[in-house]
């Protein structure tokens, strides 16, 4: 009876272990890290293909990106002092790139941009809510308060 209940004690951690869960698969995809030239460029491909620039738009619009992109190089490898400050700064920035490049589009291109910037802004909300910081504002639930008396 020993060896039966050892034998099955066994078999369990054995399967236990066999099937536990691997975490190989759920690591994250390493980023390939680009120069900004190809970032400005992959930008620019990517609003050529959704807004039908003209070539003129289109060497317009890199320029714009590669100074962006170039901000944004020396943005990460500053100091991290003072967060609130550089992030106003970034968000100046990043209002002056918009514009600029609002400057550059015909009217429907405008529409078209603007409707990808609030899609991608929903799924910017998405995302962070699903980061666990919505959650923030819900009330506990209590299942059964205790009784006072």
């Amino acid at each position: 009876m020993k060896k039966a209940i050892l034998t099955i004690a066994i078999a369990v951690m054995g399967l236990t272990a066999a099937f536990a869960q691997d975490s190989t698969k759920h690591a994250r995809r390493a980023m390939p890290k680009m120069t900004a030239e190809q970032r400005a460029d992959k930008v620019t491909s990517r609003l050529e293909k959704q807004l039908s620039l003209t070539a003129d738009q289109k060497t317009k619009i890199y320029a714009i990106e590669l100074e962006n992109a170039k901000k944004m190089d020396a943005w990460r490898s500053a100091d991290q002092g003072d967060m609130k400050g550089k992030m106003k700064e970034r968000k100046a920035a990043i209002d002056e790139q918009k514009a600029k490049v609002d400057a550059i589009l015909t009217a429907e291109q405008k529409t078209k941009m603007d409707a990808f910037r609030a899609e991608a802004k929903e799924k910017g909300e998405k995302m962070r809510k699903g980061m666990g910081r919505g959650k923030k504002d819900k009330a506990p639930v209590v299942s059964n308060p205790p009784a006072q008396g």
